[in-house]
């Protein structure tokens, strides 16, 4: 979504998530639902769309929160007075 038109910015507290799916749902004007999976808000996206029209609205959410348990492993105290 390059051109920036969203129909509304939205907190990701609002959504619904489904466990099952792992996607998060919002109610769309049109009668459907805007979605968004966790995977999507790991990976940084934050565009949720509405799969029966051409709305979008933009995720407010905190991308740390959903970060994978991608660990960095720090260097040990002697290494980094090496470096």
């Amino acid at each position: 979504m390059g051109d920036g038109v969203f129909h509304d910015e939205v907190e990701i507290e609002d959504f619904e998530f489904d466990e099952e799916t792992e996607t998060y749902y919002y109610p769309c004007p049109c009668g459907d639902r805007f979605e968004i999976t966790q995977e999507d808000l790991e990976n940084g996206e934050d565009v949720a769309s509405c799969p029966s029209c051409s709305l979008v609205v933009r995720v407010i959410y905190d991308q740390d929160l959903f970060m994978k348990g991608e660990v960095v492993e720090a260097l040990p105290r002697k290494q980094l007075e090496v470096l």
